[in-house]
């Protein structure tokens, strides 16, 4: 998770705090103008439209009716349906390691419903449902229809949760882009930055330590663009005493178990951001250092043992961490 610190310093400021797709949802305003009331009211709705249309804890969405009969063409919101087309490009982008066909296995495992994470450790019941490998299938191609915003998920129903929180992020974004001088949305761990921050200097993002300690993993100084990190600190869980998580690997059917525990990757779209720091950490630090290297990435990522390593595109982002603490 990545946490934004901005420091007070007298600047006018307007905010709004709200919960929507799992997550606390932090907009932001600095120095604002006469329409940042309203464009505050706009990037709100941005996230209640995207979670009523792509929420699979939501039975009568958009994304689980066409879920329910993945092969046949239904009819979605445009949110829905770009949310869908994005998915797949990152799919192809990624190599398949991005494939949201992860819906059955997240289910069986017990997160059918939004788990209540921050009350502490949950346990469940449930038998240990036998991997299932995606990526041994053939390659995701829904059908997508444009113009009518009609998709056919088949054969598997799909999981849009983080790539649709980056979406959110995204458009969200674009509705305060001229409300003031300086402007972020945040939203558990996904988030765009507008401008050059509170103090001109740009915007201190705390990179979240996924060991669980108070203090952050690193700080990153950033300004118009959009960072995202996937971790597996949060969401997990325990199904007959197995320690699980959110984060499947196509390539097993199963919890990833790559070495990383958390990715965060910086880039100009916060729902690219997103998909590629699941990615990643779905890749393993070698791979991961070899995407990163390939694609030009601003990415750093974090081991089972707590050792960082960055790209060279993120260092000269990354303004503390603790090994090189002053």
């Amino acid at each position: 998770m990545t946490q934004t610190q901005a420091p007070h310093t007298g600047i006018d400021e307007v905010d709004r705090t709200f919960r929507a797709m799992a997550s606390q949802v932090n907009l932001r305003v600095v120095g604002p103008a006469g329409q940042a009331a309203a464009a505050l009211t706009a990037a709100e709705q941005v996230f209640r439209r995207i979670e009523a249309s792509c929420s699979r804890f939501d039975p009568t969405s958009a994304l689980m009716l066409a879920n329910a009969d993945p092969e046949a063409w239904h009819v979605v919101p445009p949110e829905c349906y770009q949310a869908v087309a994005e998915a797949a490009e990152a799919h192809r982008r990624t190599g398949g390691l991005f494939d949201p066909r992860c819906l059955r296995t997240l289910e069986a495992l017990g997160y059918d419903r939004s788990l209540p994470f921050a009350a502490g450790p949950v346990s469940l019941d449930l038998p240990v449902p036998p991997a299932r490998a995606t990526a041994a299938a053939a390659r995701w191609q829904p059908g997508l229809d444009p113009a009518t915003s009609a998709v056919r998920l088949g054969p598997d129903p799909i999981d849009l949760g983080g790539i649709g929180k980056g979406l959110a992020v995204r458009l969200a974004a674009d509705e305060l882009r001229h409300a003031g001088r300086a402007a972020l949305v945040e939203a558990g761990g996904d988030c765009h930055l507008l401008g050059s921050g509170p103090d001109g200097d740009g915007w201190n993002v705390a990179v979240e330590d996924p060991g669980g300690s108070d203090q952050p993993a690193a700080v990153l100084r950033l300004a118009d663009v959009a960072c995202a990190t996937s971790s597996v600190r949060l969401r997990h869980w325990q199904v007959k005493g197995r320690t699980v998580h959110h984060l499947i690997d196509p390539r097993t059917g199963g919890p990833a178990h790559s070495g990383l525990v958390a990715v965060t990757v910086v880039g100009p779209d916060a729902a690219l951001a997103e998909v590629w720091s699941k990615a990643l950490l779905l890749a393993g630090p070698t791979d991961a250092a070899a995407l990163a290297d390939r694609h030009r990435m601003a990415a750093l990522w974090i081991d089972g043992h707590g050792q960082l390593t960055c790209s060279a595109q993120m260092e000269p982002l990354m303004v503390w961490r603790p090994d090189r603490d002053d």
